[in-house]
């Protein structure tokens, strides 16, 4: 999965063929729905701030971008999926007192240029707002990120002075409203949805939205966000939770983590052999899986949590070398203004690097493959999947020489380089901090 994260739709649009012929099946985007439009351009969070559910109209395009998206990325064979933002709307307190969305001044656009919005509108009537103050609970902000109570009811605030997105009801009409969002969405051809702030929804309200009908053959995913797998507290006030009262996947923040600590100097490859067995990582089916997430780069407090260059490569090979989950790739327009080691923008082009690409030919050509540890210790791993290839990482500073047991010469994707059996005996080099992904040589 490309997470094609603020780019203009249109954009994803121009590069629909080569997403395919990287080897992407999916494409996610951010929230097509009404949200702040400004001359200038806004910034990446106003995506995230929804104004109206009823019209795609945002900085990154309206509901005919969308859709000529949407139609050209399935001509190539690649799903389009939504971010969603259905656990609050947007911080307007600084522009009025009343809590109608959308506001008075965009319903008098929508009156202006009515036969235009008419064209953009994907359900309901644009006369009226989509929701009023009944369909908001009692203002006030979080303050204790780990009592469920209020993380689920209290506003998402920037601090005591930001009066916070105001936090949307569980009630009827709210439900109606989101359900309709989506089944609009799906009739244009969505096939999945991402739940930005699953974490401060009720599974209640999650569930109630989320109907079987909804579900029907569209992958759905929350973005719970946590500091680790079971045992962890986060895990076990939010993530446990959904994953038991649900069908919906999540992101994979347990083997986010796992990873994380792996690939630290005084971390353990060997806690990546099997971590879903330790509570370490989520099931198979459920996971999508990431080495780094828009919220990393993009949010102060997670800025702890990038990788270096070199490691952030060699979990990429892991995350795509192993067995299970959907991969996501992260890929922005520089929007955290973070350089790599050549001083350009760190995550621009990283969906489109040579080396990703020939990661992904590797994930691809392995797909449902049973995964088997080969070898390894505390620096480095040896994976198999079935008799197909071979993911070999060393996250050392040193050269580690490996044989093993093999029958059949292999082709490493990384480098372009064949490699030979002697006999069934697998002889080869692993440099420092390196990574090979090895298929069967032709």
């Amino acid at each position: 999965m490309l997470h094609a994260f603020d780019w203009q739709y249109s954009d994803v649009t121009k590069n629909a063929k080569q997403i395919s012929e990287l080897g992407y099946k999916t494409v996610l985007v951010s929230p097509p729905m009404k949200s702040a439009i400004h001359k200038d351009g806004t910034q990446w969070w106003q995506r995230y701030q929804p104004q109206d559910y009823r019209v795609i109209d945002n900085q990154l395009g309206n509901t005919k971008d969308f859709i000529t998206m949407v139609q050209t990325l399935s001509e190539f064979g690649v799903r389009v999926y939504a971010d969603v933002v259905f656990n609050h709307m947007a911080n307007e307190a600084y522009l009025r007192p009343d809590l109608d969305y959308p506001n008075e001044f965009d319903r008098q656009s929508y009156r202006t240029h009515w036969e235009e919005f008419q064209k953009l509108k994907l359900f309901g009537d644009l006369s009226q707002p989509l929701f009023t103050e009944d369909d908001f609970v009692e203002a006030f902000g979080i303050e204790d990120w780990k009592d469920k109570w209020q993380v689920q009811n209290g506003r998402i605030t920037g601090g005591k002075e930001d009066p916070g997105l105001p936090t949307l009801r569980d009630n009827e009409h709210v439900v109606k409203q989101q359900q309709a969002y989506l089944k609009a969405l799906k009739k244009m051809g969505v096939a999945g949805f991402r739940i930005d702030a699953a974490k401060h929804m009720t599974l209640e309200h999650l569930c109630k939205v989320w109907t079987e009908e909804i579900m029907q053959d569209v992958h759905i995913f929350g973005e719970i966000i946590t500091d680790g797998g079971a045992t962890k507290e986060e895990y076990e006030i939010f993530l446990q939770p959904y994953l038991e009262s649900t069908q919906l996947g999540a992101y994979d923040f347990p083997l986010f983590n796992t990873v994380f600590e792996a690939f630290k100097p005084s971390g353990d490859m060997t806690s990546l052999i099997n971590p879903y067995t330790f509570g370490q990582a989520l099931s198979n089916n459920r996971a999508i899986t990431f080495v780094i997430t828009h919220d990393i780069p993009n949010n102060d407090v997670f800025l702890n949590l990038i990788m270096d260059e070199t490691s952030e490569w060699l979990a990429y090979c892991y995350i795509l070398g192993r067995d299970g989950g959907v991969p996501l790739i992260y890929t922005d327009l520089d929007t955290s203004g973070i350089r790599d080691i050549k001083g350009q923008p760190r995550w621009l082009n990283a969906w489109k690097d040579p080396k990703m690409a020939k990661m992904i030919a590797f994930h691809n050509y392995a797909h449902g493959e049973p995964m088997k540890r080969v070898l390894g210790d505390e620096d480095f791993l040896i994976l198999s999947r079935g008799d197909k290839g071979l993911v070999a990482i060393n996250k050392s500073d040193k050269t580690i020489e490996i044989s093993i047991d093999w029958q059949k010469d292999m082709y490493d994707l990384l480098t372009d380089s064949e490699m030979k059996v002697d006999k069934g005996e697998f002889n080869f080099t692993l440099e420092p901090q390196s990574c090979k992904m090895m298929i069967i040589a032709d």
